[in-house]
């Protein structure tokens, strides 16, 4: 079935399937483009693709398809912060924040992946895995400035995602995070 195509806003005078529009407002979605991280970044022209990582679609990169039970998926290991060692099984193009979630994992995520804190910090145990990965951004950075026992493998977790070559990576998750919850509050997934 076809998609319905309707007046644009641009030109009230041209009639553009909304994919057309997509495409024409943002050129990460012309011709199947890919998502560049877990959160859209306008302009930006670093994907996962470039470094031979999986990427996400666009529409899996905004939440759809990420439940397939077909979908493939990757062994994650999360060392929590009383040293338990939870194995997982995460789709390939989910985050780790959203896998930590699902599996209730307590990983924090305050800002709910929108990379505006750092309460999703993880410690990467393995420097080859953590090598594999794109190279944090600079708002990942700044973000990272800001987490509590910092290590020279820390990312935050909503920018890793799960691809094939990560299969098998272990996590740590920090004893602490740098939030403004009050002592002994234990987040809920959102």
């Amino acid at each position: 079935m076809a998609a319905a195509c309707r007046p644009t806003a641009i030109d009230s005078m041209t009639t553009r399937c909304a994919s057309d529009l997509a495409a024409a407002t943002n050129p990460r979605f012309a011709r199947g483009g890919v998502a560049s991280s877990s959160r859209a970044s306008v302009g930006s022209t670093r994907t996962f693709a470039a470094r031979g990582l999986a990427a996400a679609s666009p529409v899996t990169a905004h939440g759809g398809g990420k439940d397939d039970p077909h979908a493939e998926k990757i062994t994650v290991t999360f060392i929590e912060k009383d040293g338990t060692k939870t194995v997982v099984s995460a789709p390939v193009g989910q985050s780790m924040l959203e896998v930590a979630h699902k599996n209730d994992i307590e990983l924090e995520g305050a800002c709910e992946g929108s990379l505006a804190c750092s309460t999703c910090h993880v410690i990467i145990n393995d420097q080859a895995v953590y090598d594999a990965l794109p190279e944090p951004d600079d708002d990942e950075n700044d973000m990272l400035d800001l987490a509590f026992g910092l290590t020279e493998t820390s990312r935050l977790g909503c920018q890793v995602i799960a691809a094939k070559e990560l299969d098998g990576m272990t996590l740590s998750l920090p004893k602490a995070t740098r939030n403004f919850a009050v002592d002994g509050f234990v987040p809920k997934p959102h």
